[in-house]
């Protein structure tokens, strides 16, 4: 997924708009709910109560909604109208959803990979360190370098460095929550436990250590194999969603390119990939991996990737079906 003429492309040219909150436990059902009610919540100035929430998050709330791909502007009905998809609806309706609660942590993979794969992505600070870096430790000093750089390599206006910390602090505080840390001082236990994405463990951070360049901003790293606590079916998912992106046909693709795009962006290498798909593989007979003539192991499919790819979440959840009605 990585573009070294524009590492960013695919993403919105915006930073900052989840207003410094991440994601909180309850949030998208909370939104999913309201907007059921009233596609136009988030402009009634009692939205604050409606939600549950302080006046400063109604915002953040509508942003990550729809960075997650679970809300859309309606363009047929009065300006201003905001509804579920049919991924939301099929997610977190109340009812029939796949798990509104987000109790299944096959949810949190799942959202991880919607909010780096959205057509565009709404995040592209997360793109970055994610789908692109490449680096699995580095100071928050060289991660803001680094993106302003992939900003100006991707032809974009920069944005304020504050505006890049805040975005940086954000990303920290959804994946590597802590007490008292540095990005929320006054953060206490329950603070850390409404960060539900705390839980892949994907991001840890560690006090700043002597530098090479005088750098003592304090460091993250990315846990590299945290994918292979991922359930290989919704890995599996990823991939197919991935090759559906190129061909509506049923076909095959490059483990290898496979461990660079989905694999990277579910930490997980090449060969943790392989083995998991061979695992997802055994449940669903439309799907394989092989080695092809030269050597080269290969995901092969005999149906579009897109459907296969329904079918794969509807097995995860145990649904008829998946978000596409496949």
């Amino acid at each position: 997924m990585e573009d070294h003429t524009a590492p960013l492309a695919g993403c919105v040219p915006a930073f900052g708009r989840h207003r410094a909150y991440p994601p909180r436990r309850g949030w998208l059902l909370k939104v999913h709910t309201a907007l059921q009610d009233d596609p136009h919540v988030f402009q009634r100035p009692d939205a604050p109560v409606i939600l549950g929430v302080g006046s400063s998050m109604v915002a953040s709330m509508r942003f990550w909604a729809g960075a997650f791909g679970l809300v859309e502007e309606e363009t047929a009905g009065a300006p201003g109208a905001v509804v579920p998809t049919a991924r939301g609806r099929w997610l977190l309706d109340e009812e029939d959803g796949a798990d509104p609660y987000l109790e299944d942590r096959a949810s949190l993979w799942l959202l991880h990979w919607w909010l780096l794969t959205g057509t565009p992505c709404s995040v592209p600070s997360w793109y970055y360190v994610f789908a692109v870096h490449g680096f699995s430790r580095f100071t928050r000093a060289e991660l803001l370098s680094s993106i302003q750089r992939a900003v100006v390599r991707s032809g974009w206006r920069s944005p304020a460095d504050g505006t890049v910390r805040r975005d940086i602090a954000c990303l920290v505080t959804m994946y590597a929550p802590q007490v008292g840390s540095v990005d929320q001082p006054r953060a206490g236990l329950e603070d850390v436990l409404a960060n539900p994405f705390g839980d892949l463990g994907l991001l840890s951070t560690a006090a700043p250590r002597s530098h090479p360049r005088g750098d003592r901003s304090q460091e993250i790293m990315v846990a590299t194999g945290a994918g292979r606590s991922a359930p290989a079916a919704v890995l599996l998912y990823a991939c197919l969603d991935y090759a559906a992106r190129d061909t509506a046909a049923p076909g095959s693709i490059a483990v290898a390119r496979l461990a660079s795009g989905p694999g990277r962006i579910m930490l997980l290498d090449s060969g943790a990939l392989h083995r998991a798909l061979e695992r997802a593989a055994t449940r669903h007979p439309a799907v394989s991996v092989v080695e092809s003539g030269t050597g080269e192991m290969l995901l092969a499919y005999n149906a579009p990737p897109a459907v296969l790819a329904y079918q794969v979440l509807a097995g995860i959840f145990h649904r008829p079906d998946g978000p596409g009605g496949v």
